[in-house]
């Protein structure tokens, strides 16, 4: 036993701790307090195949590594089918005294793990980690679609069109309709009347009057380019909701079920299966499932002084 070292109790027989970085990582085997032996290996599929080959080569049961950004995801997906992998926060690993080195660190999160000292982060399945990536990218291109319409109406707003003046909703079935035609160059206002039905409860007059703009050139290109983008992000907005929900089908109890919720609708019921997954046996109580899912802020607080508040957020993993 080197100096300074604390014995320990060894719970995990054979493991390794790696450093990951996005370049490289940094592994060490661990068997024992003073047998280990520490590897690098680059961040290439094919040096963690190696990486994955060696470790099964040792014997080893257990993996351990920090949550490093997104460096970690690659690897775990590699060793995910032949260890139980332990993914850490960076802030519950204190590091070893002394000078930093990244061996240094493998090793302390080697001897911890043996220790059986690592608290885990719950990873959700692979095809739920899949179908998150799949809501979470259609949630970016709803806000996307919805940017553009307001950017939309205000290039209307500079060519003196008051639509959304007369209208409730500028982007419905009416105010598309005559959108289109301006685009198109139709901007005689009698024609464009045409498309306001008995619905539209603001006054002609008014409506004729919000239509007498000053379109130029400048304007009709910008609000085609504008609609082009909206309706390539709604294309592929109907490509992903048509693989989330063969995504899903195997969820269907469970989507079934989270809609007795009142003010859960399909689309909340898969966003929430996407973020937790289906196994509530992942956490031991309530207070556990609201901190995962970003919905128990933190209070921060020493000496009377707040460090920073807590916030809602996406999760990481």
């Amino acid at each position: 036993m080197e100096t300074g070292e604390v014995a320990f109790e060894q719970i995990v027989k054979v493991g390794c701790g790696l450093d990951v970085h996005q370049a490289v990582i940094v592994a060490t085997i661990s068997k024992g307090q003073n047998d280990y032996q520490t590897r690098e290996f680059e961040a290439y599929t094919s040096s963690l195949t190696e990486l994955r080959d060696w470790c099964k080569s040792q014997g080893v049961t257990h993996v351990a590594m920090e949550s490093t950004g997104v460096y970690w995801k690659p690897v775990f997906n590699i060793l995910e089918e032949d260890f139980e992998i332990i993914l850490v926060n960076a802030r519950h690993v204190k590091n070893v005294p002394g000078h930093k080195t990244d061996k240094r660190d493998s090793r302390w999160i080697s001897k911890l793990l043996l220790a059986g000292l690592l608290r885990g982060s719950f990873i959700p399945p692979r095809d739920i980690r899949e179908l998150r990536d799949l809501v979470r990218y259609k949630k970016r291109q709803v806000e996307h679609v919805a940017s553009e319409k307001n950017r939309l109406i205000r290039i209307l707003e500079d060519a003196n069109i008051k639509l959304s003046t007369v209208l409730t909703e500028v982007h419905g079935a009416t105010g598309s309709k005559i959108i289109n035609d301006i685009i198109d160059g139709k901007t005689n206002v009698d024609d464009l009347m045409k498309h306001i039905h008995g619905k539209v409860k603001a006054n002609r007059e008014d409506i004729r009057k919000a239509l007498e703009g000053k379109l130029t050139a400048h304007h009709r290109f910008m609000l085609n380019i504008i609609r082009k983008s909206i309706e390539e992000k709604e294309g592929i907005i109907g490509e992903l909701e048509q693989h989330i929900d063969r995504s899903t089908a195997q969820y269907a109890v469970e989507i079934d079920l989270l809609q007795t919720i009142d003010g859960v609708g399909k689309d909340s019921a898969i966003s929430i299966i996407s973020e937790i997954g289906v196994d509530m046996n992942q956490f031991p109580n309530e207070h556990h499932l609201s901190s995962w899912a970003g919905l128990s802020p933190g209070n921060n607080e020493s000496a009377g002084k707040k460090k920073a508040q807590g916030q809602l957020r996406e999760t990481a993993t």
